[in-house]
């Protein structure tokens, strides 16, 4: 008989696979073949619904150039977090539901990004134009442990990039309950703008197209959150009390 706890860790390790997989272009089949696997087998390891060996487990980590170990590196089945974090395209509305969600447990609420810039002593943008995106990467790595290491209980507001990097996200999915806010693409660019951040259309006219492209790639990630919540229908307040009440939902369970 399988336990709910197995089917938990199951989807978790498919979730793991599927972005892994992903992280590195794969595709299913391309996986499969390389794993000398059938397509049907991965799909369903991706699923959760495979009774995966120890032998397939090893095959599909060398096909993806891993140690067997990180990949089945994933969150305690059944385990409960205090730690909640926000992802999401930038203006999703991740700063003020998170804040409001916060003040409501009372807990701290912290801004990855604002963690990266102390921690570097520089701006986002001085970041990506000093050091790149393997720069920032690495400051993100070690302000997530560094937030990490202040306690169970908090919000975390994290980049819309996370999600691009396996590592990380992973991480995060492992000692967080991850909850992806989304709104339409319309409504993430006005809602930057309105904040009086003009850059996203400085130099690109297809702001709203490039938008689109970019949710398109990261939906899939976004999806492996523990909660969608759209944010297009309601004020911060409440979506931060209806997230309160799944939380109380999933401690009770």
């Amino acid at each position: 008989m399988v336990r709910q706890d197995d089917n938990l860790l199951l989807r978790a390790l498919g979730q793991r696979l599927r972005m892994e997989r992903e992280q590195r272009g794969f595709t299913v089949t391309e996986l499969a073949e390389c794993a000398d696997l059938s397509r049907r087998y991965v799909t369903e390891a991706e699923a959760g619904r495979a009774n995966l060996t120890v032998l397939k487990l090893a095959q599909l980590a060398a096909a993806l150039g891993l140690p067997l170990r990180d990949l089945c590196d994933l969150p305690t089945a059944g385990g409960r977090t205090e730690r909640v974090a926000l992802i999401g395209l930038r203006g999703a509305g991740k700063s003020s539901v998170g804040a409001a969600l916060a003040r409501s447990l009372e807990v701290p609420f912290v801004e990855l990004d604002e963690r990266i810039e102390r921690l570097a002593g520089l701006s986002l943008a001085a970041i990506f134009d000093l050091q790149g995106t393997e720069g920032y990467r690495a400051f993100e790595r070690e302000a997530l442990e560094e937030v990490l290491a202040e306690g169970q209980r908090v919000v975390i507001a994290t980049g819309g990039s996370i999600v691009a990097s396996a590592e990380t996200y992973a991480r995060l999915r492992s000692t967080c309950r991850t909850v992806w806010l989304s709104a339409r693409p319309e409504e993430h660019l006005q809602r930057v703008l309105d904040q009086g951040d003009h850059r996203p259309m400085e130099g690109h006219p297809r702001a709203l197209d490039e938008l689109r492209e970019i949710l398109d790639r990261r939906e899939g990630r976004y999806a492996m959150a523990d909660r969608h919540l759209p944010t297009s229908e309601l004020q911060p307040a409440a979506l931060a009390g209806e997230l309160e009440r799944w939380l109380e939902g999933s401690e009770s369970a």
